[in-house]
Protein backbone atom coordinates (compact mmCIF):
# COMPACT_ATOMS: atom_id res chain seq x y z
CA UNK A 1 0.00 0.00 0.00
CA UNK A 2 1.01 3.71 -0.79
CA UNK A 3 2.85 5.68 1.87
CA UNK A 4 3.31 9.30 1.65
CA UNK A 5 1.47 12.20 0.23
CA UNK A 6 0.14 12.37 -3.38
CA UNK A 7 0.14 15.49 -5.33
CA UNK A 8 -1.55 16.43 -8.62
CA UNK A 9 0.76 15.98 -11.47
CA UNK A 10 2.74 13.04 -9.51
CA UNK A 11 3.10 9.46 -11.52
CA UNK A 12 2.78 6.49 -9.89
CA UNK A 13 4.91 3.84 -9.51
CA UNK A 14 4.76 1.47 -12.70
CA UNK A 15 3.31 -2.07 -11.84
CA UNK A 16 5.42 -4.31 -14.53
CA UNK A 17 3.63 -8.26 -15.34
CA UNK A 18 4.76 -10.52 -16.73
CA UNK A 19 4.40 -11.84 -20.26
CA UNK A 20 0.57 -12.71 -20.51
CA UNK A 21 0.25 -16.71 -20.88
CA UNK A 22 -2.66 -19.03 -21.91
CA UNK A 23 -3.10 -19.95 -18.17
CA UNK A 24 -3.80 -16.42 -17.80
CA UNK A 25 -6.16 -16.06 -20.63
CA UNK A 26 -8.03 -18.80 -20.15
CA UNK A 27 -8.68 -17.66 -16.21
CA UNK A 28 -10.02 -14.43 -17.73
CA UNK A 29 -12.42 -15.85 -20.39
CA UNK A 30 -13.73 -18.44 -17.81
CA UNK A 31 -14.24 -15.41 -15.39
CA UNK A 32 -16.75 -13.84 -18.39
CA UNK A 33 -18.49 -16.59 -17.56
CA UNK A 34 -18.83 -16.99 -21.70
CA UNK A 35 -17.26 -20.36 -23.42
CA UNK A 36 -17.49 -18.54 -27.13
CA UNK A 37 -14.08 -19.18 -28.54
CA UNK A 38 -13.65 -15.83 -29.72
CA UNK A 39 -12.21 -15.09 -25.62
CA UNK A 40 -10.02 -17.50 -26.24
CA UNK A 41 -9.31 -18.40 -29.91
CA UNK A 42 -7.54 -15.97 -31.99
CA UNK A 43 -8.46 -17.52 -35.37
CA UNK A 44 -12.08 -17.36 -34.25
CA UNK A 45 -11.57 -13.96 -33.07
CA UNK A 46 -10.54 -12.77 -36.62
CA UNK A 47 -13.35 -14.77 -38.36
CA UNK A 48 -15.28 -11.91 -36.81
CA UNK A 49 -13.55 -8.87 -37.49
CA UNK A 50 -11.45 -8.42 -34.18
CA UNK A 51 -7.78 -8.29 -33.80
CA UNK A 52 -7.40 -10.69 -31.13
CA UNK A 53 -9.41 -12.21 -28.17
CA UNK A 54 -11.92 -10.52 -26.06
CA UNK A 55 -10.49 -12.30 -22.50
CA UNK A 56 -7.38 -9.95 -23.47
CA UNK A 57 -9.21 -6.64 -22.52
CA UNK A 58 -10.33 -8.37 -19.38
CA UNK A 59 -6.80 -9.37 -18.98
CA UNK A 60 -5.23 -5.82 -18.72
CA UNK A 61 -8.67 -4.64 -17.07
CA UNK A 62 -7.88 -7.21 -14.09
CA UNK A 63 -4.30 -6.03 -14.13
CA UNK A 64 -5.37 -2.64 -13.46
CA UNK A 65 -7.16 -3.52 -10.71
CA UNK A 66 -4.23 -5.16 -9.08
CA UNK A 67 -2.41 -1.79 -9.65
CA UNK A 68 -5.09 0.37 -7.90
CA UNK A 69 -5.39 -2.51 -5.11
CA UNK A 70 -1.61 -2.58 -4.53
CA UNK A 71 -1.71 1.17 -3.85
CA UNK A 72 -4.87 1.69 -2.33
CA UNK A 73 -5.79 -1.78 -0.74
CA UNK A 74 -8.87 -3.44 -1.00
CA UNK A 75 -11.16 -1.57 0.49
CA UNK A 76 -9.46 1.83 -0.94
CA UNK A 77 -10.69 1.44 -4.56
CA UNK A 78 -14.13 3.52 -4.86
CA UNK A 79 -14.44 3.73 -8.50
CA UNK A 80 -12.91 2.53 -11.44
CA UNK A 81 -13.99 3.63 -15.27
CA UNK A 82 -11.85 2.24 -18.14
CA UNK A 83 -11.85 1.39 -21.80
CA UNK A 84 -9.87 -0.55 -24.05
CA UNK A 85 -7.55 1.25 -26.60
CA UNK A 86 -5.96 -1.49 -27.90
CA UNK A 87 -5.39 -5.30 -28.08
CA UNK A 88 -3.13 -7.77 -25.57
CA UNK A 89 -1.71 -10.35 -27.24
CA UNK A 90 -0.16 -13.43 -25.44
CA UNK A 91 3.30 -12.97 -24.66
CA UNK A 92 2.77 -9.19 -24.19
CA UNK A 93 4.31 -7.66 -20.89
CA UNK A 94 2.22 -4.94 -19.43
CA UNK A 95 2.70 -2.39 -17.48
CA UNK A 96 0.05 -0.59 -15.53
CA UNK A 97 1.17 3.47 -14.89
CA UNK A 98 -0.60 6.07 -13.68
CA UNK A 99 -0.68 10.01 -12.54
CA UNK A 100 -2.59 11.87 -9.85
CA UNK A 101 -5.06 14.10 -11.27
CA UNK A 102 -6.86 15.33 -7.71
CA UNK A 103 -6.24 15.37 -4.40
CA UNK A 104 -8.89 15.89 -1.85
CA UNK A 105 -7.75 15.72 2.14
CA UNK A 106 -10.86 14.58 4.28
CA UNK A 107 -11.00 15.37 7.52
CA UNK A 108 -9.25 12.66 10.38
CA UNK A 109 -7.07 10.34 8.52
CA UNK A 110 -8.45 9.71 4.93
CA UNK A 111 -7.60 11.77 1.41
CA UNK A 112 -9.72 10.90 -1.66
CA UNK A 113 -7.50 10.90 -4.88
CA UNK A 114 -8.70 11.08 -8.50
CA UNK A 115 -6.20 9.11 -10.93
CA UNK A 116 -5.82 8.67 -14.77
CA UNK A 117 -4.61 4.97 -15.29
CA UNK A 118 -3.17 2.85 -17.65
CA UNK A 119 -1.96 -0.20 -19.07
CA UNK A 120 0.52 -0.28 -22.08
CA UNK A 121 2.29 -2.91 -24.02
CA UNK A 122 6.08 -3.39 -24.32
CA UNK A 123 6.01 -1.14 -27.15
CA UNK A 124 4.47 1.59 -24.94
CA UNK A 125 1.03 1.64 -26.86
CA UNK A 126 -2.00 1.58 -24.68
CA UNK A 127 -4.13 -1.08 -24.72
CA UNK A 128 -6.72 0.41 -21.78
CA UNK A 129 -7.04 3.66 -20.20
CA UNK A 130 -9.25 4.33 -17.99
CA UNK A 131 -9.88 6.80 -14.34
CA UNK A 132 -10.57 5.84 -10.91
CA UNK A 133 -11.02 7.57 -7.26
CA UNK A 134 -9.44 5.91 -4.52
CA UNK A 135 -8.91 6.62 -0.72
CA UNK A 136 -5.69 6.51 1.31
CA UNK A 137 -5.08 6.13 4.84
CA UNK A 138 -2.93 9.34 5.95
CA UNK A 139 -0.30 8.47 8.81
CA UNK A 140 -0.42 11.04 11.30
CA UNK A 141 2.51 13.25 12.24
Amino acid sequence: MYEGELSPGQELQTLVKASVTKVQLLRYAGASGDDNLIHTDVETAKSVGLDGVIAHGMLSMGFLGQFLTDLAGPDGVKRLSVRFAGMVHLGDVISCKGVVRAVERQEGDRTRATLAIWAENQQGERVTTGEAEIWLAVRQR
